[in-house]
């Protein structure tokens, strides 16, 4: 949970940087487009004109895609707005969270089932093989081990001991998925709910001008269209993210099982050759 609330932390502090960075760029270019305008023209009416004078070079205006969406983003409302950001920032935290901890439990399952079988059977060294699968990382390796601690309750102790282990292994997995899940559905909620606060704000505009013009509601009808072309673009990053996090804690749960059964077998092959 540390891990989760410093992503989150991290990635607030972005979010929060570049809309203040935005605003802060909005106004100082205004000021500075001001200050030009009134300096120009004092320069004017005071200077004589001279015909050879270089061309004064304007600074670089910001451009592309990064720049449209900043632009976007401060025109929405701003209390929908971030809200919708929250909903990305944590979401994307706990994604991040279970990406990292499911590829910190792949292994090499191959080798793994190799070396214990080795120590087993060609060995007949059980601490060894329960030592391999103590120092290896990742839950097959924790599931083998609960199983070779059974070894000597015999093969029935040692089946129920790796199903039920396996069981609480997978729940592990998928721990965090539904906190992935609600904030898929809160995104687009709250960009619908901006939606309808924006409409509420058209009628009310129109109310007070008494004019149905479209000047009159385009502010309002604006604010809706992009709260609601937030929330679902943040829901769709959620949801790729959501898909991918599955896939793996399938492949995952998929070896565990495989898993599962060649350690039943080397367990058979170990008593037999008692």
């Amino acid at each position: 949970m540390k891990k989760i609330f410093a992503i989150i932390a991290l990635m607030g502090v972005f979010t929060f940087g570049m809309t203040q960075t935005a605003s802060a760029q909005d106004e100082s270019a205004d000021s500075a487009a001001t200050e030009q305008v009134d300096s120009a023209a004092v320069d004017t009416a005071a200077a004589p004109v001279i015909e050879d004078a270089e061309p004064v070079e304007s600074e670089p205006v910001e451009t592309g895609m990064y720049k449209d969406i900043k632009t976007k983003f401060i025109e929405g409302s701003a209390g929908f707005m971030a809200l919708v950001a929250i909903a990305l920032i944590i979401g994307l935290a706990f994604c991040i969270e279970r990406i990292i901890y499911l590829a910190l439990s792949k292994v090499n399952t191959v080798k793994l089932i190799e070396d214990v079988e080795n120590a087993l059977i060609n060995k007949n060294d059980l601490e060894g093989a329960k030592a391999i699968a103590r120092d290896t990382r990742g839950p097959i390796a924790s599931i083998f081990y609960q199983g070779l601690m059974r070894m000597d309750d015999g093969a029935d102790a040692v089946e129920k001991s790796v199903v039920a282990y396996g069981a609480v292994q997978a729940s592990k997995l998928e721990s965090g998925c539904s906190w992935i899940t609600l904030f898929i559905g809160m995104a687009p909620s709250l960009g619908f709910l901006g939606t309808v606060i924006g409409m509420v704000k058209a009628f009310d505009d129109i109310q007070a001008a008494g004019d149905i013009s479209p000047t009159v509601v385009a502010g309002g009808m604006k604010v809706a269209l992009l709260t609601t072309i937030f929330g679902i673009v943040v829901a769709l990053i959620l949801q790729i993210f959501y898909n991918y996090i599955l896939a793996e804690i399938e492949g995952l749960t998929a070896k565990m099982e495989d898993s599962t059964i060649s350690l039943l077998d080397i367990v058979a092959k170990y008593n037999n050759k008692k």
